[in-house]
């Protein structure tokens, strides 16, 4: 930081220079804090805003953001600053923490809670003012945590300016975080001023030049001064006797480069040099000699000790820790004491007297550090971690001067070095952790732990990198000093990343024959239970019966082996063997027994294959959720996925296991009819699997379910529409994970579209290949059903007795869902009497299951043949039932069709109850819930996680329906208490 902030003594920094030829940015900058001021104090919405400086090295950068951290404080305003360093850009989040943790230590207890809140186990190490819980943290979920915290600060303290400076070199984690920031501050009460070198922004930093782009009229590129403002800089020096000449001559030979012209005034008047005509051939070489600022310079204008505690304050680059800088010189502290006064004196560093101290202006550390020889420098950098490791500052701070040793063979640098990967990953910056790791691949380890480094460095990526993970992970398999155990755990942890990736065929072969090489044990049946779980999703199998018939054994043996039905392993095999008959369409009483007895007494996931466990990942307790859904337990299903929506938020996972948890609780939405919120959840998973890359099998079954959600709402051209973009046509993608086939998808809406004869082709090749594999559900692959609506008009009688084929599946398999839908899919290619009878016992067993939206069909379809039959009044009531079901589903074209049927027969649908309280969503309702309670729409969002727009188009409802405004909602709602339940 260039700055503290309250009760800083005015001799702790240099004086602030005049800035000539600035005024116009001055200017904006005092307009830009004015109106943050004015629009905080009037309540306004857009608040935040940006001012953005770029330009060569000693143009003035750092002193136009100092004159920004003048004006915000004359306004009483609160200023976060923090400065990049160039030799700390490997050192995670440091940026980010000189930004917000001094304005965070500076909060009372409650205060801080309040900021961090339920993000405070995920942002707070990666601030400092958390200690990691070890494990990997999510790197999207850190930078979730911290908008989070960023918001909760902002609100807190607002208005507020944050200045940053030197972003050329920030640490990648703050630099990917800020981007994002930088973003969001039209949405808060916060002024952001950034300053970086022209041409210097890495690669990394795309989004902060497209905001520059777009910000043009923010954007101030600094030129060097003209003549007249160089003149006076030099008549400040020399008031009454530097010539006209001479001044003209001083900006030729610096450029008008501000800081090498007060750089060339100072050798100016060391030198003793009159600022006259006569001097000026003198002027090129007097400032070739102060802009190089070499080894030789520094050492004749300090001296021996200053110079070497000059370098070693350089070595530690910003925040320079008096007691660790006096150690790696080698110097006593009164030494030391006396050099930094020297230091002060020539404009080298400053800070308070204890420190930490900074440097007057980067070219100076940047001067001093390179003019360390290259043996020394490295000798420095190893003695600096020393001196930080000894001072009690963590590996994740030191590790930076570890990374710019030589190589040595030293195990206990690579020890070091492994351990602070350990504290990167879990503050959730893992590419620090893979600089480290290779690192002390390159020391290199001894040879019994040269294998489990790699095996380190493929687990670092995991989270973000996979094909690295792959490649570091086969080369740790092909080490044969990898421990057995470690064998076991990198296979799964390659299988995981490969199926991850849509290669579930390798994945199942790669843990079958790990599991055929590794001796009898609870490894190799981890292997062998992994090699079933991706065995289950394949798109395509050689031989489904027989991998069935194993996994049948595997399961059998270890629960023999099991009496008290306590083994885990047990346990997982149990679950797939449910899955697997599930697919088979086997009885479900003998599925749920099965799948109930892999879970713990009270349904909760034993210890060991939670939503987190290390040794399992997702796939497990998301099958035993898969189970329960297509078994028409509903609710088990929805409290497990629940469970793993908390986990991984608690966990920090807010990416694929975040988006995979959004999936299963769209899809068991979806099943249950309640299609809005499934909507919801979809949308939010394919929003979070864009983001990690497109081919994804979590985009594939998120897109799946959302285009099924989007026919059942009669949105058939919106949900074509999204199955192109994301190439649900021939040929199929094979990556999907949870959905039967795209193929299955493809043929729905070509039979939405009344293209029947391609939609017969493809549901026969779909019905085909699921038939080789022994699978018969018919509600988890209903493609027997659609079969005999596509060939219906053409093969009736072929139709007729496909339809009753699938009732029999379904009726073998015995879910009520199940029977329901197929009953009802016969119905659709029967005619009169025999349609009725078949709607009528569909309705009834639709009835007795939790699938919404299935049961309102049932019943429109009901009402449909009881009016071609003749039945009017029971068509009447079976219509408005089904259209009533139909309205609290979202079901939209079902509605819409029950009221054309009413019409056709010259009936009047009744009007649907649209207002009032009762017309509100579970979703409106809890909206209205906390405007009550007098949250503003932003907190809302928050709250629930969702877009402000989403709360505002939600509110919007409650007022429309409620028909109050915001101070009568509790009234309308009934609850002037705010005690009253939802009816």
């Amino acid at each position: 930081m260039t700055e503290r902030e309250n009760g800083q003594e005015a001799d702790e920094v240099p004086a602030l220079p005049r800035l000539y030829e600035r005024e116009a940015a001055i200017s904006a900058a005092r307009t830009a804090i004015d109106t943050l001021g004015r629009q905080f104090a009037a309540g306004g919405i857009e608040l935040g805003s940006l001012l953005l400086y770029s330009g060569k090295p000693g143009l003035g950068k750092t002193s136009m953001l100092r004159q920004v951290r003048m004006l915000a404080g004359r306004q009483g305003l609160t200023v976060l600053s923090g400065r990049a360093g160039e030799q700390r850009g490997n050192e995670p989040f440091y940026l980010l923490r000189q930004l917000l943790l001094p304005e965070l230590l500076r909060l009372d207890s409650e205060q801080r809670r309040e900021v961090l809140g339920p993000w405070h186990e995920v942002a707070g190490p990666a601030i400092g003012l958390a200690v990691p819980s070890g494990e990997a943290a999510d790197p999207q979920s850190v930078r979730v945590g911290l908008d989070y915290v960023m918001t909760q600060l902002a609100r807190l303290k607002a208005p507020l300016v944050m200045l940053v400076d030197d972003l050329q070199w920030a640490d990648l984690e703050s630099l990917g975080w800020l981007e994002s920031f930088a973003q969001r501050c039209p949405e808060l009460p916060v002024l952001l001023a950034v300053a970086w070198r022209s041409g210097e922004l890495p690669q990394q930093a795309q989004a902060f030049r497209t905001l520059v782009a777009g910000n043009s009229h923010r954007h101030l590129e600094f030129q060097g001064l003209q003549p007249k403002a160089t003149e006076k800089l030099v008549r400040e020096v020399f008031p009454d006797t530097a010539e006209d000449s001479f001044c003209r001559q001083v900006w030729a030979v610096t450029d008008g480069n501000p800081f090498l012209v007060n750089a060339l005034l100072a050798k100016i008047r060391e030198s003793g040099i009159e600022p006259v005509h006569e001097n000026v051939l003198l002027l090129h070489d007097l400032a070739a000699e102060a802009q190089g600022m070499d080894r030789e310079y520094w050492l004749g204008k300090l001296g021996v000790n200053t110079f070497n505690f000059g370098q070693a304050a350089a070595m530690l680059n910003t925040q320079v820790a008096i007691p660790v800088a006096t150690r790696i010189a080698g110097m006593t502290p009164a030494a030391a004491a006396e050099a930094i006064a020297e230091l002060r004196r020539q404009q080298v560093l400053y800070g308070p007297a204890d420190g930490p101290l900074e440097f007057v202006h980067p070219l100076l550390a940047t001067s001093l550090y390179k003019s360390i020889r290259l043996g020394m420098r490295t000798a420095m950098h190893g003695k600096a971690a020393q001196e930080l490791e000894h001072a009690g500052r963590p590996l994740m701070e030191s590790s930076r001067h570890l990374l710019e040793t030589h190589p040595e063979g030293d195990p206990e640098v690579v020890a070091k070095l492994r351990r602070a990967a350990r504290e990167h990953l879990a503050v959730g910056a893992p590419d620090a952790a893979v600089r480290c790791l290779d690192r002390a691949l390159a020391e290199p380890p001894e040879d019994e732990d040269r294998a489990e480094v790699i095996y380190e460095l493929g687990c670092a990526t995991l989270l973000t990198d996979p094909v690295s993970t792959v490649n570091q992970l086969r080369l740790a398999l092909d080490d044969p000093g990898l421990s057995s155990e470690l064998r076991v755990d990198a296979t799964f942890r390659l299988s995981e990343v490969l199926a991850h990736s849509g290669q579930l065929v390798a994945a199942a072969d790669i843990t079958l024959a790990e599991a055929e090489r590794t001796a009898p044990g609870p490894g190799r049946t981890r292997l062998q239970v992994a090699h079933f779980i991706w065995a289950a999703f394949q798109r395509e199998e050689v031989d489904g019966p027989a991998r069935s018939a194993r996994l049948a054994q595997l399961s059998a043996e270890l629960t023999a082996a099991d009496p008290a039905g306590d083994d885990l392993y047990a346990r997982a095999a149990r679950a797939l063997r449910a899955w697997d008959l599930t697919l088979q369409g086997a009885d479900v009483t003998q599925v749920l027994a099965l799948v109930d007895s892999a879970l713990l007494p009270d349904g909760r996931l034993p210890d060991g294959l939670g939503w987190t466990s290390s040794a399992w990942g997702l796939e497990l307790p998301g099958i035993i959720g898969l189970t329960y859904i297509y078994t028409d337990r509903l609710d088990r299903a929805e409290k497990l996925f629940e469970e793993a929506i908390r986990a991984f938020e608690v966990a920090g996972w807010g990416g694929g296991h975040l988006g995979f948890a959004y999936f299963l609780m769209g899809l068991v939405r979806f099943r249950r009819g309640a299609l809005a919120e499934a909507e919801e959840f979809l949308r939010s998973a394919l929003r979070i699997a864009r983001r990690l890359g497109p081919g994804l099998p979590l985009q594939w079954d998120a897109v799946g379910v959302l285009a099924d959600t989007l026919l059942a709402r009669g949105r058939v051209e919106e949900a074509w529409k999204l199955a192109a973009d994301h190439g649900f046509a021939p040929p199929y993608h094979p990556t999907a994970m949870v959905l039967p086939d795209a193929a299955t998808l493809y043929g729905k809406l070509l039979l939405a579209q009344r293209d029947r004869r391609p939609a017969a082709e493809v549901f026969t090749e779909v019905g085909g290949r699921l038939a080789e594999r022994g699978w018969h559900n018919t509600i988890w692959a209903p493609w027997i059903g659609h079969l005999a609506q596509a060939v219906l008009p053409e093969e009736p009688d072929r139709a007729r007795e496909l339809a009753a084929q699938g009732v029999r599946r379904a009726r073998e398999f015995g879910a009520s869902s199940a029977v329901g839908s197929a009953l009802r899919m016969s119905a659709a290619v029967a005619d009169g009497q025999q349609a009725v009878e078949l709607l009528g016992e569909a309705v009834r067993v639709l009835g007795r299951s939790p699938a919404g939206y299935e049961h309102a069909f049932a019943l429109v379809d009901l009402g449909a043949a009881l009016r071609r039959v003749g039945r009017l009044d029971e068509a009447t009531e079976q219509l408005h039932q089904g259209m009533e079901l139909g309205v609290e589903c979202n079901a939209d074209g079902l509605v819409a069709r029950a009221r054309e049927e009413l019409k056709a027969s010259g009936l009047r649908p009744n009007r649907l109850r649209s207002t009032g309280r009762d017309a509100l969503s579970m979703a409106e309702w809890r909206v209205a819930e906390l405007t009550v309670e007098g949250l503003s729409p932003v907190q809302i969002a928050e709250r629930l996680n969702v877009a402000v727009s989403l709360i505002n188009r939600r509110l919007a409802a409650v007022h429309r329906k409620t028909g109050s405004t915001r101070e009568g909602l509790a009234a309308a709602l009934g609850m002037p208490g705010r005690d009253t339940e939802r009816p």
